[in-house]
């Protein structure tokens, strides 16, 4: 059985970073995306980025799995200094990115393969395709499973390295309505049972709110945090109360006035 709470979550600390890039069709100019975002995730703790795109989320991830690194500012887990992508920190996108190759069992592998530690850990794939309901799914390939399926893969796989931190880049965003809402429980299920540090960027309120401890919002880009709501509804959470709905009209409104700032500001 999976032991719970194998590597204990730490805390994910974002203090004053920047980040800008090189303008294609404009040598010599760059163009600032985050803009001094500082914010903290306690371990164990679920905390949603939301914002428009454009926005900065899916850069400011990359830069927290060590994936590219910062202008200025610092990024930490625990006390250690975020110098390039580690196991601790793993990472799932919108698309599962599995080798079309190989099996389930050998995807979620793959990890432990490149870390050399496939035979002392060898014993934790069939634990975790169980811990996701896929044990019955071993031996099939990619193109035999459904995208919920498949992102049941990608997590398993991100999650048999027992990260401190896990990060999740719009992880439904390709499933039908249905098999999102069906997902969502799936990953409050892993996380509940993994206690793992979770910070997730989602274009969808709905989700944010049904699924997170907190709420940031960015801003346009540059982007900065914006706002930072606490949610204080009981799990598991009723998406039609009306103090979910409340809190959902609430956070377009703010959507809203932040556009028409923002646009007339620039006017």
């Amino acid at each position: 059985m999976v032991t719970r709470n194998v590597v204990a979550a730490s805390a994910l600390r974002v203090q004053e970073v920047r980040k800008s890039f090189a303008v294609p069709d404009a040598p010599g100019t760059m163009r600032l995306v985050l803009d001094s975002i500082s914010f903290s995730v306690a371990a164990a703790e679920l905390v949603s980025l939301i914002g428009p795109s454009g926005c900065g989320k899916s850069t400011l991830l990359r830069l927290i799995a060590g994936l590219d690194f910062p202008d200025a500012g610092k990024l930490l887990v625990g006390e250690e200094k975020i110098l390039g992508p580690k196991a601790e920190r793993g990472l799932v996108f919108q698309d599962p990115n599995l080798f079309p190759w190989l099996t389930v069992r050998r995807n979620i592998e793959a990890g432990l393969v490149a870390r050399g530690v496939l035979q002392e850990k060898r014993t934790e794939v069939d634990e975790f395709m169980r811990l996701v309901g896929l044990e019955a799914f071993a031996n099939s390939y990619p193109h035999h499973l459904s995208g919920g399926m498949a992102q049941r893969v990608a997590l398993a796989r991100a999650l048999i390295n027992h990260p401190k931190v896990l990060l999740l880049d719009e992880p439904l965003g390709a499933l039908d309505a249905f098999t999102r809402m069906r997902m969502q429980d799936e990953v409050l299920r892993l996380w509940e049972n993994r206690r793992t540090t979770m910070l997730l960027v989602t274009h969808d309120i709905d989700e944010a709110i049904y699924m997170s401890d907190r709420i940031l919002i960015i801003t346009p880009a540059p982007g900065r945090i914006d706002r930072k709501i606490d949610i204080e509804l009981m799990r598991p959470r009723d998406r039609t109360s009306e103090s979910f709905l409340r809190l959902r009209s609430e956070i377009l409104e703010h959507l809203d006035l932040a556009g028409k700032t923002t646009a007339n500001a620039s006017a």
